[in-house]
């Protein structure tokens, strides 16, 4: 299925074409970063990291956010860098894992283009996240718990929000992340799939 390129009409003023978003949500450890760029290559798309965004815009870790402002205001922060990036064209967006936290951006995700979440068990996000030697030194506990539980925890608020906004489901279980991202390319509605 190579020559295909990713968009969708929609009618702005008469018959404009726009380039359309896909996002990635979903707890963090499940990918979303590295399927998204596996995804955006295929596509010959950009792809980008929300949070990678957020900490270039200002100038330090979320960690350190999080100790500065706390979790408000990086939340605040993430609303508007995800507002403005699916205000873009032609992208493939890897969201936060709290992205979906806010009304305004579920929606905005949703209207952008196919929202896809990537799930995994419990233990399979806390094995993930323990093997990034980047995670914890860019991300604060959201609970001050295991990670185990914390993830439990946050999921039990998150999961109903993941499944509102979501389009496509993908159970990363199992997969490489290449198997995920042609899954994610199958999932596609073919409305969504053209020939260049």
């Amino acid at each position: 299925m190579t020559g295909h390129s990713l968009w969708t009409r929609f009618q702005l003023c008469g018959n404009v074409d726009v380039l359309m978003i896909i996002t990635f949500i979903g707890y963090r450890g499940c990918g979303k970063s590295t399927v998204a760029s596996l995804l955006a290559d295929r596509l010959n798309r950009p792809s980008v990291d929300t949070d990678d965004e957020i900490e270039r815009r200002a100038g330090c870790s979320i960690r350190e956010i999080f100790d500065r402002g706390g979790e408000a205001e990086f939340r605040k922060l993430e609303q508007t860098v995800i507002a403005e990036l699916l205000a873009r064209t032609d992208l493939i967006l890897a969201a936060g894992g709290g992205a979906i936290l806010a009304s305004e951006t579920r929606k905005a995700m949703r209207d952008a283009g196919p929202v896809v979440w990537l799930s995994a068990p419990i233990e399979e996000l806390s094995r993930r996240i323990a093997a990034d030697e980047t995670s914890a030194a860019r991300r604060p506990s959201l609970t001050g718990r295991s990670a185990t539980a914390e993830i439990a925890d946050v999921l039990k608020s998150r999961e109903p929000l993941y499944r509102e906004t979501a389009s496509i489901v993908i159970d990363t279980t199992g997969l490489s992340p290449q198997a995920v991202a042609d899954a994610v390319y199958e999932a596609l509605p073919p409305r969504v799939l053209t020939d260049q």
